[in-house]
């Protein structure tokens, strides 16, 4: 039987504030040194680029981004940030968004897969952020998650995809229906809807129903922002699955999530960035 990993949350916490107007960077960070004293701000962005390329740097814990930001939104640096590559000793930072608009701060709040800080960060709010995010932080290294835990929310790519909808109103989401994959010396079009899930390797996508597997050349970070995101959930940096497949969860003897396919004896790994998809409610 598992037992749970009491460790908790490092004590210096590594993050970014990304923010195009600097005196909101300057109040953000006099307030975090007073809220939460044992955080390091490892380093500041002006825009969203910026702020991917610092993360990809500097691989911190946590970035707070300005949902507003020229070039690159804020949402737009978190899709990327989130496609970031990991390993045991770096996982996708947890991500706090700042903005002036309370509607935004709801969907995120509601969503249960970020925070937000109202512009200009209070000091009252800012402690229950930080209090979260410690949490979020501490619950990443939770080992045991009980065999029968059901999904328990949708993945951070499904705020992203709504938070985008709301900066750009009329831009609405055009997800693929069909894909144009190799089956064999054959092309052949599978509806999205019948795909059980992705998963990449270096080279190609494999595309999985529960009656053919066929390659694609397009990669896992294209698919996501494709794909509607309330059907397919990234579980793992290299893998896609269709929500009303996932036949339940397990561990491996390595103490791994492992999601089990209608249909299939093969299970896909949850790496540990996406672990809160399987809590239990």
């Amino acid at each position: 039987m598992n037992t749970p990993n009491t460790s908790t949350a490092p004590t210096r916490v590594r993050a970014i504030l990304a923010d195009d107007e600097r005196l909101m960077r300057e109040q953000l960070r006099s307030r975090l040194t007073e809220v939460w004293p044992d955080l390091d701000i490892v380093a500041e962005a002006k825009n969203g680029l910026e702020a991917v390329e610092l993360v990809r740097e500097h691989r911190p814990d946590l970035v707070f981004l300005d949902i507003r930001m020229p070039g690159l939104t804020g949402v737009d640096a978190a899709r990327q940030i989130a496609q970031l590559p990991e390993d045991d000793s770096w996982l996708v930072p947890e991500i706090v968004f700042i903005t002036a608009y309370d509607q935004y701060a709801v969907e995120a709040f509601e969503q249960g897969v970020a925070d937000y800080v109202l512009k200009p960060a209070e000091r009252e709010r800012l402690l229950v952020t930080v209090e979260r995010i410690k949490k979020r932080l501490a619950q990443r290294s939770e080992a045991a998650v009980p065999d029968t835990a059901e999904p328990a929310g949708a993945p951070l790519q499904q705020l992203l995809h709504k938070l985008s909808g709301q900066l750009n109103p009329g831009a609405k989401p055009d997800y693929l229906q069909w894909i144009q994959a190799t089956v064999g010396p054959a092309i052949q079009m599978i509806p999205v809807e019948d795909v059980l899930f992705f998963i990449s390797d270096e080279k190609y996508t494999r595309v999985q129903t529960a009656r053919v597997e066929a390659l694609i050349r397009k990669p896992i970070k294209e698919l996501v922002d494709e794909l509607d995101p309330s059907l397919f959930w990234q579980i793992h940096r290299s893998t896609l699955v269709n929500a009303r497949a996932i036949d339940g969860i397990t561990r491996d003897f390595r103490g791994r999530q492992m999601v089990g396919v209608k249909g299939l004896s093969e299970k896909l790994e949850v790496s540990r960035s996406y672990t809160h998809l399987f809590k239990g409610m």
